[in-house]
């Protein structure tokens, strides 16, 4: 298998990832009693209405074929949090939806992969690439949504981790949230970068092999 297929893959893993990352805050914000999202179009599947030209397409695919490593997003779901039946509550659950949907995709699949190894690891799957290595799709979507929730936990804005560390300190440490809501989003995406490559790697396996019972990593 060519190289650059298996990159490409890679890319259409992450981005309907980021995409069902982002549908999940839509479905919850609805359940809260904001319809934003579904007014917007944005209560839907569809990758076409989630993709972004730079942050979904130009950016990430420039990056994985120029440089071999991924950085990208999906266009973020409009959220009106004055339209939540409880702000606070609201606030949180809208931004764990996320999160919760990219862990229960690893954990769904990770526990077939774990009691049913002979299908997800059957030759059907398994693919010989170009530099000798076996690639199995079933293990790459795994280890991709285990770390898009937990980068997407990293509390520093725009990412869901600061939201929820908003709701969570609400009326309770007011200086501290204003802090961190006017600090910048590239400045708090190159922060999580930075904790990304340093740490991320030893927890996502950690989790990998927990829910897949296994020492298989990427």
């Amino acid at each position: 298998m060519n190289h650059y297929l298996v990159l490409l893959f890679q890319y259409i893993i992450i981005i309907l990832s980021a995409i069902i990352h982002e549908y999940a805050h839509g479905w919850m914000a609805y359940r809260e009693g904001d319809p934003t999202a579904k007014y917007a179009g944005r209560l839907t599947l569809n990758p076409l209405a989630h993709i972004d030209l730079w942050g979904t397409v130009l950016m990430p695919l420039i990056l994985l074929f120029g440089f071999g490593f991924f950085f990208g997003y999906a266009k973020p779901v409009p959220i009106n949090p004055n339209n939540f039946r409880n702000q606070r509550r609201g606030l949180i659950l809208v931004s764990f939806a996320g999160v919760a949907a990219n862990f229960l995709i690893a954990i769904l699949i990770g526990l077939g992969l774990r009691f049913f190894p002979s299908f997800f690891f059957s030759s059907q799957f398994n693919v010989l690439t170009d530099n000798g290595i076996i690639f199995n799709p079933w293990i790459w979507i795994i280890f991709i949504n285990i770390w898009l929730g937990l980068f997407n936990l990293i509390p520093v804005p725009p990412l869901d981790g600061s939201k929820l560390l908003f709701g969570f300190l609400a009326g309770r440490a007011g200086r501290a949230v204003e802090f961190l809501r006017g600090a910048g989003s590239w400045f708090g995406i190159i922060i999580a970068l930075l904790v990304a490559f340093t740490f991320l790697p030893y927890l996502a396996n950690f989790i990998f092999r927990l829910i897949t019972g296994g020492n298989i990593g990427i």
